[in-house]
């Protein structure tokens, strides 16, 4: 897949300099993609492709990393990148599949998935921090892209928007973890949960610290189950 030439960009451009500048060597619809839940222990791995539109009067203004954001700021800019945006779509990555075919693997995948799922064709594709192959159109893996990046940064917010939303019902299904408050990631808070509780439905079995707790968690229960049925008392 032949690159373009070296785009150039203007200082002033901001956030939507890379993208005015590939417009400008002829790639008209430029979209990018991120993911959101990577780092947590629990809940799913949600992935968002965006293509804005190339219009100065679109531009959003306060676009950035979803995680430098604040919840209030993220929820506006979901709305309005839902809003205005060309073509976007999210993909639901679940606990289960992570596990079995392992993360780095539906990192890529939801991407994928998520940029195939564009009803708008891009002519160019930028992603944040890890190349995506398969594509059929030449793309950029960009590090730290959800700062760099306009469309990559609307996708880490419906990216993390749509996860934060999911993990905040899954806190009413699992309220003893505490998914509203930390997401799944490992807090300490989720931690002593996930020790106490052992790992629900949701949590990521491959991860090392939910499979400790659940490895504790057994063997709590073999003891019990031990002293149950020798009629010993500790």
């Amino acid at each position: 897949m032949l690159s373009p030439s070296r785009p150039v960009l203007r200082v002033d451009g901001g956030v939507y300099a890379l993208e005015r500048a590939l417009q400008r060597r002829g790639f008209a619809v430029v979209a990018g993609a991120d993911e959101a839940g990577r780092g947590a222990c629990a809940g799913p791995l949600v992935a968002a492709a965006v293509v804005l539109p190339d219009s100065k009067r679109a531009e959003i203004e306060g676009l950035t990393d979803s995680k430098l954001l604040t919840p209030a700021t993220r929820d506006r800019i979901f709305d309005v990148v839902r809003a205005t945006a060309l073509a976007y779509a999210v993909v639901v990555i679940e606990p289960e599949e992570i596990d079995r075919r392992g993360l780095h693997v539906c990192n890529v995948a939801a991407m994928r998935r998520a940029l195939a799922a564009l009803t708008t064709r891009p002519a160019y594709v930028l992603t944040d921090g890890f190349p995506v192959d398969g594509l059929g159109v030449p793309n950029l893996a960009v590090w730290k892209g959800d700062q760099v990046a306009a469309c990559v940064a609307a996708a880490s917010v419906l990216a993390k928007v749509s996860r934060d939303r999911v993990m905040t019902q899954l806190d009413m299904v699992y309220p003893q973890y505490g998914f509203a408050l930390h997401k799944g990631y490992s807090t300490a808070e989720h931690q002593a949960a996930l020790e106490e509780h052992g790992p629900s439905p949701v949590h990521r079995r491959s991860y090392q610290n939910v499979a400790r707790a659940e490895r504790g968690r057994n063997g709590q229960r073999g003891v019990a189950e031990l002293t149950a049925s020798t009629g010993l008392r500790g």
